[in-house]
């Protein structure tokens, strides 16, 4: 394995690829091929796994599209989350949808993906969602025994509170929260999980940055107001509202880091422009009571 010792430095955006396979696009090897390509050419180098995406098939075609790109391995970050457990063709002894975070699973799951990705190092392992089974120590002894193995470089966790999250950090260091957050989602802004990873310098990643696509759904109760405000303020910054809700988020003192889960470059572009942008605190505000319906209390 030919890796530096210091640990990855992840893009901004990551590239989402939930989608990219079976359960969206269903890319061709080219397709994958041509979309890593066009990512690296952007400086867009991290890209956001889970093993069960396309009920456990977009890792390993993504892999085989890595296998045929000579010498990019090591110019990328794989991202990949385990810890649900899922009935799949390629799953049969899965009878039911559940978690599994002992230290067996997350193992045995880090190994599946070293093999679909056709690589020796995964840079940030996730688990996935807080299991109310999830023992600490379990966990601990699995990330401990992949980080010495240098099988994974950095570990983290996905949609976990403050509590949840406090309990693992007693046993294990944890470097990212994978959270939902948006203009849509603004949960994370009151609810603790920013405060917590600015607190103990935890990364939060933000899935569904855009809010999932239902700010194309114009029946949605905060649509307009939000949409009037983000269009207000894309004119005013001669940019687009995309690039406005991407860098709403980013200016947050926490850092947060957008997973922009698609299969389009332009939406990864304009997630990446966002950082050009600097929001007043005025501004951001006006889109924050938007999304409340009200003014800030």
């Amino acid at each position: 394995m030919n890796i530096s010792s210091s640990k990855p430095t992840l893009s901004s955006p990551i590239a989402g690829c939930m989608r990219w396979g079976k359960w969206g696009a269903n890319f061709s090897t080219d397709d994958y091929i041509q979309l890593i390509a066009a990512c690296l050419n952007e400086s867009i180098t991290s890209f956001d796994h889970a093993d069960i995406y396309g009920a456990y098939t977009t890792e390993a075609e993504f892999g085989k599209a890595l296998a045929a790109m000579h010498g990019v391995r090591s110019q990328i970050q794989l991202i990949t989350k385990c810890g649900i457990c899922m009935p799949a063709a390629n799953r049969p002894n899965y009878v039911s949808k559940t978690y599994n975070t002992s230290s067996e699973h997350i193992i045995q799951s880090v190994e599946n993906s070293l093999r679909n990705f056709k690589t020796d190092y995964i840079d940030v392992l996730l688990i996935h969602r807080p299991s109310p089974l999830l023992h600490p120590e379990e966990v601990a002894s699995a990330i401990t025994q992949l980080i010495s193995q240098g099988k994974i470089l950095q570990f983290g966790v996905s949609n976990f509170l403050p509590g949840q999250t406090d309990m693992l950090l007693k046993c294990v260091h944890i470097s990212f929260n994978q959270i939902e957050i948006s203009v849509l989602n603004m949960e994370a802004f009151t609810n603790g999980q920013l405060d917590h990873c600015i607190l103990h310098n935890i990364k939060p990643m933000a899935w569904a940055p855009l809010g999932g696509g239902l700010l194309s759904d114009d029946t949605h109760p905060r649509f307009r107001a939000i949409t009037t405000i983000a269009s207000k303020l894309a004119k005013q910054y001669n940019t687009g509202l995309n690039e406005i809700l991407i860098a709403w988020l980013l200016a947050h003192p926490a850092g947060i880091m957008p997973v922009v889960g698609t299969t389009k470059l332009e939406r990864l572009l304009q997630a990446r422009n966002a950082s050009t942008i600097n929001l007043s605190s005025d501004d951001w505000f006006e889109l924050f009571s938007a999304s409340l319906g009200e003014e800030i209390p």
